[in-house]
């Protein structure tokens, strides 16, 4: 074989090589280590309730009535096809006029002063579908969703404990709670009554 034929046979080994180690390999290990890192994460955060899908662990979902905690308000209205923020900068008159109107319903559906409502529900997250709650406007809503399902406030708190983030996810931001995890667990609980 002449110099030319070795150089061919050593670039054909070296892209099979390359191929198998990059195209099939890599992507295997890294799927792999993430998969044991974030399980949540690697079957799409599903939620299941009594056996069915209720929704991802990942995503806000619209609340009505007083049996269940409310997410943050969404500038998209929950659908995740079209995440986004409301754009509107923190001297709009349009903004200031949203989180007047969100803070005196808040207020009025919690029974509390307005001053006593925090930020996170009168503001909409960046992408409009984040679940997490402050652990401040999940205590707010506390008795009204303890009331409303027949549970003693100190069920509920404890639900809200079992669904507030705690070690690395709290230590690199700040605690939160998870509102579609949170409601999960309070259809499981109504199940059982």
């Amino acid at each position: 074989m002449n110099a030319y034929g070795r150089q061919i046979l050593t670039s054909l080994r070296f892209l099979f090589f390359v191929t198998l180690l990059l195209g099939l390999a890599y992507p295997v290990l890294i799927f792999g280590i993430g998969a044991a890192v974030a399980p949540a994460q690697a079957n799409g955060s599903i939620i299941t309730v009594a056996g069915a899908p209720a929704g991802s662990s990942l995503l806000a979902q619209p609340v009505t009535g007083e049996k269940f905690f409310y997410p943050r308000p969404s500038a998209v209205a929950w659908d995740p096809a079209t995440s986004s923020a409301s754009n509107l900068g923190p001297n709009q008159p349009a903004l200031i006029e949203a989180i007047a109107k969100n803070r005196a319903e808040v207020a009025a559906r919690e029974k509390v002063a307005p001053s006593q409502v925090p930020i996170d529900a009168v503001t909409a997250s960046g992408s409009g579908l984040d679940p997490d709650i402050s652990p401040a406007y999940a205590a707010l809503q506390v008795a009204r969703v303890a009331s409303a399902n027949g549970l003693s406030d100190a069920v509920v708190t404890k639900l809200v404990a079992e669904n507030t983030s705690s070690g690395i996810n709290a230590f690199l931001g700040q605690a939160s709670v998870n509102t579609t995890t949170l409601n999960a667990a309070l259809l499981q609980v109504q199940g059982k009554q």
